[in-house]
């Protein structure tokens, strides 16, 4: 069994991890502690085999929790903040998951702590991956990280030419690679640029530096191809907004 204790401020937040948490049968929620103060007691009570840990709590935050401790369990951050993900990673947590939690991300970082805790007794702690949370706004010259499991890349904006929706992830298309990241397009739209990045249906984003045709469509509508693919149709409403954002 993998045993977890829950710290977190919000109540709320606390019984939707336990909650989520009984998807993995592998996994025990030892206890839950509302602040740094709690969790030390329970830390040394219980010896947790993960943390799941919250930024902000009154008192002290999660990272000073950890600086007060001579040792730790495996972290994942779970908050509602993404201000604060490289500094996560700087501490060598395992993940940092935004709120409201997803169960997939969450069983790929509960799978990340089996992994730890399973490696060989003396076996060097894998590197920290590096992590970077998109600050609005946006430009297409900024340069965001994306991380799809294990793999990460450093990417600029005007490289990416098309977020489509897949399932509860978002798919980004940027040279031969397809990522799927945990945000949905709304979160997207509100911090890309406007004039650079369109809003073509309810399931894509597109780079308009990267059309490369426009055909008239059924209804009134257009089709997009974009360079090197794919097409994209453009909704009757959106239709009409491209028009007069791309118009004399």
């Amino acid at each position: 069994m993998m045993n977890v204790l829950i710290v977190d401020d919000s109540r709320l937040a606390r019984t939707e991890l336990r909650h989520l948490l009984r998807a993995f049968p592998d996994v025990a929620v030892v206890g839950e502690a509302r602040h740094a103060d709690e969790a030390r007691a329970q830390l040394g009570a219980l010896r947790p085999d993960v943390l799941l840990l919250d930024v902000q709590m009154p008192g002290q935050s999660g990272f000073e929790l950890l600086a007060s401790l001579d040792a730790a369990p495996h972290v994942i951050f779970t908050t509602a903040y993404d201000e604060y993900a490289l500094q996560a990673f700087a501490v060598n947590a395992l993940d940092y998951l935004l709120k409201p939690v997803q169960e997939p991300r969450l069983a790929a970082a509960l799978a990340k702590a089996r992994a730890r805790l399973l490696a060989p007794a003396g076996a060097p702690p894998a590197p920290a991956e590096p992590a970077a949370a998109a600050q609005a706004p946006l430009t297409a010259q900024d340069q965001v990280f994306v991380k799809d499991g294990e793999r990460c890349w450093f990417v600029k904006l005007a490289d990416v030419k098309l977020f489509e929706i897949n399932g509860s992830y978002t798919r980004i298309y940027f040279d031969d690679h397809r990522p799927l990241i945990p945000r949905t397009l709304q979160q997207l739209e509100a911090r890309l640029d406007p004039k650079v990045f369109f809003r073509v249906n309810r399931q894509q984003i597109i780079n308009l530096k990267w059309i490369a045709g426009i055909e008239p469509w059924f209804s009134n509508t257009l089709r997009l191809a974009l360079r090197g693919g794919p097409e994209v149709e453009v909704s009757r409403q959106q239709s009409v907004r491209f028009r007069e954002l791309l118009s004399l």
